[in-house]
């Protein structure tokens, strides 16, 4: 159902654009190789753009599963903790101050921010103490103060800023196989990281000494955790942007259909959150035709509520 769904999501991916296109003229843009317009576009513009959401969302969704389970916070996710605006704070130093203009050099300062902001969010939430309120208000509170550095040094840097202005609210407009080129191997790499500590999660869950009982390896589990969210985080946000509540959403919707077990969550959310990421997307640019509505800011409308229900539906721990 799931794959299912990833298919159909697909195709209207390549489909529906500025240009609406019958599935007749997408099967013939994906099988052969003519030179006609509709051929171009489908093979130079519109299948990047789905692969590169393909992988992202992926990428998003997995490191919002991870996040989750590594600390007990149903509220964890790359855009509420902070580690997109980390990395997207890192890009646009690297843009602005060193003139970086290469998503391989992006790639680097994202890494960097990602890790950077992981580690202090983790520790002002209160590190081993720390609850799901605390880490909130951390996220909040750091993402809050990167967003004001982000938004001051393209007031400041108007090159910059004609740079930026529709990568730092998530936009898959941009994407070509150059990109994904550059981006796959570490998002690869970090999707092999999650699937391998799956279990330990699963006994990370339920607490530190349950998990010692169980006979895993706390300390390895989070390092290699981390490391996987940074991988996963850093390359999606150099590639697209900061997109968020693709985390938060797809873990909570898998849940419902698998139960508590990682072994199933990560699959699971590998598959579905592009489907909720090209479905943004797709809907971007029907609202918005001939323009479209960026997909960083689909999401974010479509998070907000699903936050809101999560934070009234859960009984949060007192600070």
């Amino acid at each position: 159902m799931a794959l299912a769904a990833l298919v159909l999501v697909c195709l209207a991916s390549i489909a529906i654009g500025a240009k609406g296109l019958p599935l007749a003229d997408v099967w013939h843009g994906l099988f052969h190789y003519g030179g006609s317009g509709d051929d171009v576009l489908v093979r130079k513009v519109r299948i990047p753009r789905t692969v590169l959401g393909l992988i992202v969302g992926a990428a998003l969704g997995l490191a919002g599963a991870v996040m989750q389970a590594l600390t007990r916070n149903p509220l964890a996710e790359p855009g509420l903790l902070g580690v997109n605006a980390g990395a997207s704070a890192a890009v646009v130093s690297a843009i602005s101050f060193f003139g970086v203009t290469s998503l391989t050099g992006y790639v680097w300062f994202a890494f960097a921010g990602a890790a950077i902001v992981s580690v202090a969010v983790y520790l002002l939430g209160g590190s081993r103490s720390a609850n799901p309120v605390r880490l909130a208000l951390a996220g909040t509170a750091v993402t809050a103060a990167l967003y004001g550095y982000v938004n001051a040094v393209q007031l400041l840097d108007s090159a910059a800023l004609d740079r930026l202005r529709f990568w730092t609210v998530g936009s898959l407009a941009s994407a070509n196989m150059d990109t994904i080129g550059k981006v796959w191997p570490f998002i690869a790499l970090g999707v092999l990281l999650t699937l391998l500590i799956a279990r330990p999660l699963n006994a990370l869950e339920m607490g530190d000494d349950t998990a010692r009982a169980l006979g895993a390896h706390l300390t390895r589990t989070r390092v290699l955790a981390m490391l996987a969210v940074t991988l996963l985080c850093g390359a999606a946000t150099a590639a697209c942007g900061p997109i968020v509540f693709i985390g938060l959403m797809i873990p909570h919707l898998v849940r419902a259909i698998t139960g508590p077990d990682m072994r199933w969550i990560l699959p699971y959310a590998a598959v579905l959150s592009p489907v909720l990421l090209l479905g943004a997307d797709v809907v971007g640019r029907i609202v918005a035709r001939p323009s479209e509505l960026q997909v960083g800011i689909v999401t974010a409308l479509l998070g907000g509520p699903v936050f809101i229900h999560l934070v009234r539906r859960k009984r949060m721990p007192q600070l």
